[in-house]
Parts: structure tokens; C-alpha cells; sequence
């Protein structure tokens, strides 16, 4: 016969791109099918012991051909496990694409020379459909054979031939489907082990529960045994949360609503645990089953928790810093000279209180680092050298110190030693250690380098009120000041109640 579609060329005669293209499809299909060297299966024996009996011949086969090989999955009639695959009959069904007969393989050219025919087992009749695959590769052949020559098939024996081809890929398929099943669902519950998920199944009717996936993680260890119904996985909840759990399950089942609910558990290893339990009805004939999934929620919760502490506080802080901002606008319009000097003075105390935010925002809103104040204290004024413990201070305190040290900085850049090039300031602070009784923060400003002073101002000004506001009103301490001839030297005593950084 001449190959279908003029599609017939045997590999080893060499083939086009396309053919070879054709074979690695065809190959690829044969391994999905996971059937080569598999041990015999009764499905396929019956068939082929059947088509030996029917059509009256000594052998029947199931042959696969990959790409070196032909291998029987059931062989009647046949002590051969495989041949390789170039004396191979089937590998013209699958070169030609559909069914070859030969009456007398002695009188063949393609098969005369075969060992198969020279040999054992001494084919001389043979007779092969192809199997194929779900997408149309064909992967072998279903093939009767005898010893003897004898006539072809009628059209109606090939087609009968055919039928039985079907049903040995239809038993193939249901095999491989099986296994696809099999691993798609060994790799579901793989996936699901290590998704921090729990599915679960409840049987309404017998309070059975069953589990898969991540459950010892969130239930616990013991849940294959301690675990086994509903009421059981209800006497886990939280005593403060049980009657929610209820009655959102029970209003589940009355009206057949999805089951959605969070609630904390206690957890036989981790303690308490929040869960969000989600689930739906599936319906199978008559039976009703819940489905649903468990999953460990407590650091979202947490998360959550903190989110809506952090913004009290940061409200909190807002409030705090309007009341700021509103005492210094209110003390600046008493001191002002001119409308200048007010917007001066204000832009410089909002410079102050904008180092404190930056501080604060570089932490966590709550506290801020005594030395990161300090550096944003030295790149508004370059000339501003310090040394000292970092201490991490709390936002009032953090506000406090920054307008404190901006009223220094600038009364020093207007009057005292910041005014000369050659001038500059040193900032020095130490704290008591612990055991200390009546412990103290202590920091001293010093000025040196600039002209020399002839003593205090004549008048109290504004800077002066608010750096005392800021240390004795906001930090608890006392504020001293000396004008010695060098530069101003201010010292500062606070109680010490701030932690190291």
C-alpha cells in the first residue's frame, strides 16, 4: 500500500523536517501515556487473547514503538517482551498511517529478508491497525499473525480489527487518565502542605470532618485524631469566640449560604491562633457536603492591630504638634517686631519642628534617635560639632530638643559664636547609668571662637522663653546660661528616663 497523503517515509530511509517533527509529537504523546515496560495488565491481555480467538490465529499483539524499539504490552501467543524496532511489521502502520495485511511475508520485499520470517517465530501472515493516541499520534498497533500464509481481510474483519484497536486505546486512556488524576492530586496536596492552607470536608449528616493540606501548621499535630467532627474542631475555638463560630455554621447549614468566619483558635503548639475559615456548599445528588479551606490570619491580624495603634498615636501626634505650632505662633505674634522678623521667626521654628518630623520618620513614629537629631541639627548649622550616647527619646521629647537646640543655633548665628567664620559650637551630653539614684541627663552648649561678649542681653527674649518652656514645661529639667568672654555656655539637667539606642 502507498503511505496516506504521501506521508510514508520510514526514519531510518530518512525523513523530512516534517516528519521528524511528526515522530518527536509522536514520542512525546507516548511517554505521556507512562506505559512502556509496565508490568501485564488483564485489560489488555483479555483483549488480545480474544482477537487470537476470533480471527483464528496463533498470536495477537499489542505493540508500542518508540524510538528505538517495539515493546508488547500484552503479547498472545508470543515469548517476546520486545524487538527492536527496525525488523519491526509495525512500524509501517506507523509510517503509512492506517492498516497493513500481508497474506505472505515470504513474498513481501519489505519483510521476506526479516528475521522475524527467516526465523523465529516464523511469520508468514500478518495483519496490523494502528493505536491512536487522543490528539491522533499513533503509538503502535494492535496486530494478529500466523505461521501459515493465508488470505486477507475482508473490509468487515478490518473494521472488527479497528473496533478492537479502539477499545485497547480507550482502556489506554482511561489508564493514563488515571494517572493524571492520580498526579495532579498528589501534587494539590503537595501544593497545599506547603500553602499554609488547610482544606477540610464536613458531612452535615454525620458531623464527620475530614482534612487535607497544611492542618497540623494551623490546627495542630493532633488533628487526625483529635479532630474527626465538627464539634470536636469546635471545642478548639476560643471560649470568646464559640458562640460566633455557631451561629455563623448553623445559619450556614439552615440556609445553604457560604460559610465565612474569623476566629481564634487554641493552638495545641503555638497558642492562640486567628484562622479565617472559608467554605461552600457542594452539592452531589442528594448529599450535601461543606468545603472549605482554613488559613492562619494572626499576623495580618496583628498587623492590623498595630495599624490602628499606630494611627491613634499618629493622631495623637498630629493634635500634639497643632498645639505646638499653635504656641509658638501665639508667643511669636507677643514678640515680633515687624512683620518680617514674625515670618522669620516662625519659618525658623518650623525648620525645627521638620527636623523633629524627619527624626520621627526615620524610626517609627513613636521615638527618635538623639544622634539623628543631632545630624539634622549639624546640616542646617555646619558649624555645630557634638558627642554622646544615642538615647532614643519619645516624640515629645524629640519636639522639645529640636526647637531647644534651633533657639540656640540661631540666637548663636545672630548674636553669639556662629556669627564669625572662626566660630563654632560643641554640643556634649552623658547620662547616669542605671544604678545611679536621682539618675540625670546632662548636655552642655558651648560657644567659642567668636567675638567677645560683654554679658547676658539686657532683656528677656523670646528664644529665651521658649527654650525654657521647652526644658522646664515639656522635659521636667532646668536651663542655665552663662555669657563667658569666649561665648555663651548653657547647661541643661534633665531626669534621666531615656533608654539607649
Amino acid at each position: 500500500m502507498m503511505p496516506r497523503h504521501g506521508k510514508g517515509r520510514i526514519l531510518a530511509d530518512g525523513g523530512d523536517r516534517g516528519v521528524l517533527h511528526d515522530e518527536e509529537q509522536r514520542l512525546r504523546t507516548l511517554r505521556e501515556y507512562r506505559i512502556l515496560d509496565t508490568a501485564a495488565e488483564p485489560g489488555f491481555d483479555r483483549i488480545t487473547r480474544l482477537v487470537a480467538d476470533l480471527f483464528e490465529v496463533p498470536v495477537a499483539l499489542v505493540s508500542l514503538v518508540d524510538d528505538s524499539r517495539q515493546w508488547f504490552k500484552s503479547a498472545f501467543g508470543l515469548d517476546l517482551p520486545e524487538t527492536h524496532r527496525d525488523i519491526s511489521f509495525c512500524r509501517f502502520i506507523i509510517a503509512q498511517g492506517q492498516p497493513i495485511v500481508v497474506p505472505d511475508a515470504t513474498l513481501d520485499p519489505r519483510f521476506r529478508d526479516n528475521p522475524l520470517v527467516t526465523g523465529a517465530p516464523a511469520i508468514r501472515f500478518y495483519a496490523g491497525v494502528p493505536l491512536r493516541a487522543y490528539n491522533g499520534a499513533i503509538l503502535g498497533g494492535l496486530s494478529i499473525a500466523d505461521r501459515k500464509a493465508r488470505p486477507g481481510l475482508t473490509a468487515e474483519e478490518l473494521a472488527r480489527l479497528e473496533d478492537f484497536a479502539a477499545i485497547i486505546m480507550a482502556e489506554a486512556d482511561l489508564r493514563r487518565i488515571s494517572i493524571e488524576r492520580d498526579a495532579a492530586r498528589t501534587m494539590l496536596e503537595r501544593a497545599l502542605d506547603f500553602s499554609g492552607v488547610a482544606a477540610w470536608q464536613l458531612d452535615p449528616r454525620t458531623d464527620a470532618l475530614r482534612w487535607q493540606g497544611a492542618v497540623a501548621e494551623i490546627w495542630g499535630a493532633d488533628y487526625e485524631t483529635a479532630l474527626t467532627t465538627a464539634e470536636a474542631a469546635f471545642g478548639r475555638i476560643h471560649p470568646e469566640d464559640h458562640a460566633l463560630a455557631r451561629a455563623v455554621l448553623d445559619e450556614s447549614m439552615a440556609n445553604g449560604t457560604p460559610y465565612a468566619v474569623e476566629y481564634r483558635i487554641l493552638h495545641p503548639e503555638r497558642g492562640i491562633r486567628w484562622l479565617s475559615i472559608r467554605g461552600d456548599w457542594d452539592v452531589r445528588s442528594n448529599d450535601a457536603m461543606l468545603t472549605g479551606v482554613s488559613i492562619d490570619i494572626t499576623e495580618q491580624r496583628n498587623r492590623r492591630d498595630n495599624d490602628t495603634i499606630l494611627m491613634r498615636e499618629l493622631h495623637h501626634r498630629m493634635r500634639n504638634l497643632f498645639a505646638t505650632v499653635g504656641a509658638i505662633i501665639s508667643l511669636t505674634r507677643h514678640a515680633a517686631t515687624g512683620v518680617d522678623d514674625y515670618v522669620d521667626r516662625i519659618s525658623s521654628q518650623l525648620d525645627a519642628l521638620n527636623r523633629a518630623q524627619n527624626v520621627l520618620l526615620g524610626a517609627n513614629f513613636l521615638t527618635g534617635s538623639m544622634h539623628a537629631l543631632l545630624r539634622e541639627v549639624e546640616a542646617a548649622f555646619p558649624r555645630v560639632t557634638w558627642s554622646g550616647p544615642d538615647l532614643e527619646l519619645p516624640e515629645n521629647a524629640v519636639v522639645a530638643m529640636a526647637l531647644l537646640f534651633n533657639e540656640l543655633a540661631t540666637n548663636a548665628v545672630k548674636h553669639g559664636a556662629l556669627l564669625s567664620e572662626q566660630g563654632r559650637v560643641d554640643v556634649h551630653w552623658s547620662q547616669d547609668a542605671e544604678e545611679v539614684p536621682d539618675r540625670q541627663f546632662r548636655l552642655t552648649w558651648t560657644e567659642s571662637g567668636g567675638a567677645p561678649i560683654a554679658g547676658p542681653p539686657a532683656r528677656t527674649s523670646f528664644g529665651t522663653l521658649l527654650m525654657e518652656r521647652s526644658v522646664r514645661n515639656n522635659l521636667g529639667g532646668t536651663i542655665e546660661r552663662h555669657w563667658q568672654p569666649g561665648g555663651l555656655v548653657c547647661t541643661i539637667s534633665l531626669p534621666a528616663r531615656w533608654r539607649d539606642a
